[in-house]
């Protein structure tokens, strides 16, 4: 196997299950010392297993949603390691699904607080080291749901992440960052430990609401099946890597040939 992070610092935010458990556990074995963290304890649990493997890990809970969340991950990713080499973004995942017209403001600030502002609060910390350094990689996860139905804030906010990919590459490659993201699509997972708090269908009307999210992304989807964890990791992993040493500003598609927008 080749050691892509080889001694290089990541820090993996969502990992406590799901695709950034994954990305966890893959750049581990390729010898990456991480960071990983996530607001619920579970993220004590994933720590411990990726340890015994002999990589170099620390947890840290916080809650990404807020700037003082994301500046703790920095302040302690910099105690514990000196240096932040590569961020990867992958807090975010839709919780209503719906007509536009169905969802309270409530709601919609709730979508954009969990899949846009964890994101952005993320960068904005990270930056000044990467600055810093004159070197650094953010990978963030965006997904091909910027063009879906009945998830229309989350559709928005992981609209902003595209933008904020874009733009940031645009402004900081003469600092010798470079910015990606993988727009990912529908993906087969274990059952989550960790509730998005998803509300259950309540009658008919909500079940096909749900339902119809679910046909959208499988219509869409030109292989018509959800993708595995691991096809959700490489990609994620290859834009953070040196391989794609040319590639900044870009989103890659990641759902089967749903391009997404």
């Amino acid at each position: 196997m080749t050691h892509r992070f080889q001694g290089k610092v990541m820090v993996i935010t969502g990992a406590a299950q799901g695709i950034g458990r994954r990305v966890a556990e893959r750049a581990a074995a390729e010898e990456a010392r991480l960071v990983l963290v996530d607001r619920n304890d579970y993220i004590h649990e994933v720590v411990a297993g990726i340890r015994q493997q002999g990589c170099e890990v620390i947890a840290v809970q916080a809650d990404l949603e807020t700037y003082e969340g994301a500046e703790k991950v920095i302040q302690e990713t910099l105690s514990h390691f000196g240096r932040i080499d590569i961020l990867v973004n992958n807090v975010g995942g839709a919780i209503n699904f719906k007509p536009f017209t169905e969802f309270t403001e409530a709601q919609v600030v709730a979508e954009i607080n969990r899949s846009l502002m964890p994101t952005l609060w993320c960068c904005r910390a990270v930056l000044p080291t990467m600055v810093a350094q004159g070197s650094g990689v953010i990978v963030n996860v965006s997904s091909v749901a910027a063009r879906g139905i009945h998830r229309i804030p989350y559709s928005a906010a992981k609209g902003g992440v595209n933008a904020l990919t874009e733009s940031l590459a645009f402004e900081y490659a003469d600092a010798g960052i470079r910015v990606a993201a993988a727009a990912i699509g529908g993906t087969e997972a274990p059952p989550r430990r960790i509730s998005r708090g998803t509300p259950e269908p309540s009658n008919e009307t909500e079940r096909a609401w749900f339902q119809a999210h679910i046909d959208q992304t499988k219509q869409s989807c030109l292989m018509k099946r959800y993708g595995t964890l691991d096809e959700m990791a490489a990609p994620i992993l290859f834009l953070a890597s040196d391989e794609a040493s040319y590639i900044t500003g870009s989103v890659l598609p990641v759902g089967g040939g749903d391009q997404g927008y």
